[in-house]
């Protein structure tokens, strides 16, 4: 049974006990819905609207617009299932069982070393560390944007050099899988904002990993991050709107060759980018 099939069998086994009648009535007005597209997966999302109340997936709130409108998403490493629940005012509980398919995930190898080789251990770390601080705090930071209403588009063209969620092994050393989807486009070439959005960082100095780092919130707890960027053309706390050119393809930081890496987050939740742009 897909994600999307058992999402309905859970609401239709929810208001088969009250009979045909109750049944329909309980539909027309469901506590929960969801929009139609959602990606049940590991990696993936869902959007629907929810009645006024308390919204939380797996006991952890989730933010619902004044229209009802809500996000949530699933990290790479969900289980096979979540639970989507809301707790409306003076009225019981309601419950949505979510079925989430695992995925097979493969190995690549990278030619390229872990850090910095010109770069002691301690120099790295110490280095490392304000950096990864930086983008804490930027992914902190609430703008109020609405991208994470619109569907997303590829920020460049090019091949798909390296998918998300894929195992990296650098010259013998493994580390983390792979948190994004690199494009490799040519040396120079432009980069757009995948939906609307505020600039919450832009690393006019090139971070150890990232090089030149663009990040963007679109709303809800959903942002997007732009590395390896040869030039950044917005800066900090400018809005930007879908498709607007916003930086080019470098290879800046850990890269073997130009091209972009495209990662999306949904609060502490790495998602598939290719999920939200499609094929």
């Amino acid at each position: 049974m897909t994600g999307r099939r058992a999402v309905l069998a859970g609401l239709a086994g929810m208001v088969a006990m009250s009979g045909a009648r109750g049944a329909r009535a309980r539909i027309a007005a469901a506590p929960i819905t969801i929009d139609p597209g959602a990606a049940m997966t590991q990696g993936g999302w869902l959007r629907g609207r929810a009645q006024p109340g308390v919204l939380t997936l797996d006991g952890r709130p989730v933010p619902v617009a004044a229209d009802g409108a809500f996000l949530v998403a699933f990290d790479r490493d969900c289980g096979a299932g979540a639970e989507l629940a809301l707790a409306p005012p003076g009225a019981a509980r309601f419950v949505v069982p979510l079925a989430i398919a695992p995925r097979a995930w493969r190995i690549e190898q990278v030619d390229a070393p872990f850090h910095p080789p010109a770069m002691p251990d301690a120099a790295f770390l110490a280095t490392r560390k304000l950096e990864l601080a930086r983008i804490e705090a930027a992914r902190a930071l609430q703008t109020g944007a609405a991208g994470w209403r619109q569907h997303f588009r590829w920020p460049a063209q090019g091949r798909i050099s390296g998918r998300f969620g894929a195992q990296r092994v650098y010259r013998g050393t493994p580390g983390t899988y792979h948190s994004g989807t690199d494009i490799a486009g040519g040396a120079g070439a432009p980069i757009t904002a995948p939906a609307d959005g505020v600039v919450i960082l832009a690393a006019e100095t090139a971070f150890t990993l990232e090089g030149h780092l663009l990040m963007i919130d679109h709303g809800m707890g959903l942002n997007s991050a732009l590395l390896h960027c040869s030039a950044l053309l917005v800066h900090e706390g400018e809005v930007v709107r879908q498709g607007q050119e916003i930086a080019r393809i470098g290879m800046t930081g850990r890269a073997t060759g130009p091209h972009l890496h495209w990662s999306l987050r949904w609060g502490e939740a790495r998602l598939d980018p290719e999920l939200f742009a499609g094929a």
